[in-house]
Formats: C-alpha cells, structure tokens, sequence
C-alpha cells in the first residue's frame, strides 16, 4: 500500500473534518532531538476506523511542509487517542499544535496492568494479534526529504493496526477486571506536565546530585538552571551548552573569575563563548547567596535507618505481589514509593486507589507486625497473619546444644 504524505492546508483540514467524526484514532509521531533542545516533529501517522459509514483509514501529515495548528481541534474533540508508549509524542503535540488530546488511552501503559512490562510495539503486536511490526526503518533520519515508499509504509505500520491492539489489551483487562486501573493510568499520563523540569530542577540530573552539602548545592542549582535556560534560547542540548562534568566541577569549587572559570575540567573555548562566561559566573554568584529555604532538593530516597532493614523486606514482598498478579512492578511501586510509603507520606501513589487495595494495605499490616512474610515451599513469598509467638532456633557446636536464639522478626511489632 502506497501512501503520498498530506502537505497542504486544505487536505489537513479535509482530515480534520473527518476525525471529528470518529470516536478513536490512533496516533503515533516521528521526531529528532539529538542537536536540538526541543524535539522537531518530522511526522505525524494516523488511523482510525470505519464510521458513519466513511471507510477506515491511514494518513500521514508531514509538518516540514504544513503547520499543524489545525489538528489541535482534533486533540481538543471528543474523540479518544490511541498511542503507544505515547510520553514524548504528548510533548510533541503539546509543541507543534499548542495542546495534546482531551482523552488517550496508551497501549504500553494498559499492557503493564496484564504483566507485560515497558512491552514495545512489536512484542505486543506479536503477543496479541500474532503480527510481527516492522523495524526495519526504526533509526531512519525523517527530516530529510523526500521519504523514501519504505520509510512512508514503516511509518504507517505504527498505527496501522494499534486500534485492534488495544481492543485486544482491553479484552484481557476486562477478563482480569482492571480495565478501570488503565484508565485511571492513562488519565494520570495525559494530563501530567509534558517536558522539561522547572530550571531550577536541572541540578537534580548531575550524578552526585544528592551528595552535594552546603554552598554548593545552591551553586549547583544556578548553574545548571542557566545552562537549561541557555539551551531553550539557542535550541541546543544542554551538554552543548556545559557538561555535566563541568557543572559538577564549578558546584564543588566555585570560580570567582574568568581565569579560575578556564581552569575547571571539562570546559573548552567553545562553551566559554557568546557572553557565557558573563552568565555562568553571574550564576555562581546567585548560588553562592542563596538561602537553604531557596534550594529546590531533590526527592529523598532515604528511609529512617531503623526502619532500613524494612527496605529489602517489602521491595521483595512488592516484587511477589507483582508476579503473582501479573502486573507490571513498576506500575506498582518504584523505590520511591515504597521510600515515601515507608517514611509515612500517606499522599504517595502506593497508599491510594487500586495500588492501595492490592498492596498497600496489606504492606501497613507488615510493617505494623501484624503480618509476617514465609517462603511457601515453591521459592516464592507468602504474606501470613502473624502469630506473635518467637522462633526458637536451638545453637549447636560439635554436636552438642550450647544455647537459643530467638529470632522475633525484622521489624517488631
């Protein structure tokens, strides 16, 4: 099947007009951001089925050569987005046409609640309808012109069949009766922020983030905040603007002048030009003044260190519960959460909803000491009620008994 890219105002509003009409549509976008700050959308590929008597059917919009404001009145209609993995194309979206869609359901995201975790477009097509996507033109360069018959059927391939995908994922929900669960999960996606962090957020991505004390956090903070507003000015990624390596280095000794900013590692002439020594010193120096009430810091990890030992325990209980479900473990709980959940944080995702009743609850009782975990016989775990009463481990040497142990459990009652 041969498909000629739509790249003239009228026949985007002739497509407009008919995804109106349509109760879902399938959306999947092609975009490069490797020398750019924001990502440059190359393609956008949708379907939709038959309704109202219009034939089903795929269109490609090529936006190098026709602005996409238009298809926000799709994105704002009543119609569902169907994507895959869809985080970046809501960005996209959010970029060229000013909004992304008012509902969407994420295939990626549904087939997590069926144990199918971060499962790609290939592995779920294979899965549940027994195809096999193409990959051949996966890392193809799309802004160049013109795309090529296989490049155009490649792109196509993406959302030719992603609605019968996600009936099929559905249909696997409805039988395991959290069909409700994706949805809850796919609003939480699509009306999230889409993008990059607050400036003043960039510091948490350098490595030794969480090790930096003092003065130079607030260093830290300022300078990588300049470095990601630099980088949205001239559209460059921000390691062209400054190296990680290199705001590290001025975070943990901080020059006070041009000569001691030449001397830090891993900066060269071309990061000191157009006015940046100017603004990475004025950025030291804000640093330098900030109050610790001013620093952002980033999300703790940490635990109580009496309740450290409880970490391993309910991480493999959660890990259990995953399996034994079959749902994707990130999907129930991250590090963080279960970090948060332990620290008391009664707002984090693991003590509301369904995340609550399948393990949250069940984890309070644990960590309570009113539950005790048991291996059962299988090389799994069992969550049991616990007795109250102590084992008693008998200590032998040489043959003969020497003593007892009591062994009451990790966390006590």
């Amino acid at each position: 099947m041969s498909f000629a890219p739509i790249t003239d105002a009228a026949a985007l509003e002739d497509l407009v007009s008919l995804l109106l009409g349509v109760e879902r549509y399938a959306l999947d976008t092609e975009f490069h951001r490797e020398r750019t700050y924001w990502p440059k959308v190359a393609l956008v590929q949708v379907a939709w089925p038959e309704s109202d008597g219009a034939g089903a059917g795929i269109a490609l919009i090529d936006p190098l050569s026709v602005d996409l404001h238009p298809f926000a009145e799709v994105l704002a209609g009543p119609g569902t987005m169907f994507a895959h993995a869809a985080e970046q194309d809501l960005e996209v979206l959010e970029l060229a046409c000013g909004r992304g869609p008012s509902r969407l359901w994420d295939t990626q995201v549904a087939a997590g609640f069926a144990g199918h975790g971060s499962a790609s477009l290939s592995a779920l097509s294979l899965r549940y309808l027994g195809i096999e996507v193409a990959k051949g033109d996966r890392l193809t360069d799309w802004s160049r012109r013109p795309l090529s018959a296989s490049q155009l059927s490649y792109a196509a391939s993406d959302v030719d069949r992603l609605l019968d995908l996600a009936d099929a994922i559905e249909g696997d929900l409805v039988r395991r009766n959290r069909s409700a669960w994706a949805s809850e999960e796919c609003e939480t996606l699509r009306s999230r922020p889409h993008g990059p962090n607050e400036p003043n957020r960039a510091w948490w991505k350098l490595r030794d983030s969480r090790q930096l004390r003092g003065a130079s956090r607030g260093v830290a903070q300022e300078v990588a905040a300049w470095r990601e507003l630099r980088a949205r000015a001239v559209d460059i990624p921000v390691r062209q603007v400054l190296p990680d390596l290199a705001v590290q280095a001025i975070a943990h000794n901080p020059p006070r002048n041009s000569e001691a900013l030449s001397r830090i590692r891993g900066l060269d002439p071309r990061h000191l030009r157009g006015g940046s020594v100017e603004g990475i010193l004025a950025a030291v120096e804000r640093g330098r003044r900030l109050e610790s009430e001013e620093i952002v810091v980033p999300p703790s990890d940490e635990v109580p260190r009496d309740l450290r030992p409880a970490v391993a325990l309910a991480a493999a209980w959660l890990a259990q519960v995953a399996r034994d479900e079959e749902i994707d473990a990130a999907l129930l709980a991250t590090r963080s959460d279960l970090a948060a959940y332990l620290r008391g944080d009664r707002t984090v995702r693991l003590a509301q909803g369904w995340r609550a009743a399948m393990a949250g609850t069940h984890l309070r009782s644990l960590l309570q000491g009113r539950a005790a975990l048991a291996f059962d016989g299988r090389g799994g775990l069992i969550l049991e009620e616990r007795s109250g009463r102590p084992v008693e481990v008998t200590v032998a040497e040489g043959g003969g008994e020497v003593g007892s142990l009591e062994v009451s459990g990790l966390l006590g009652p």
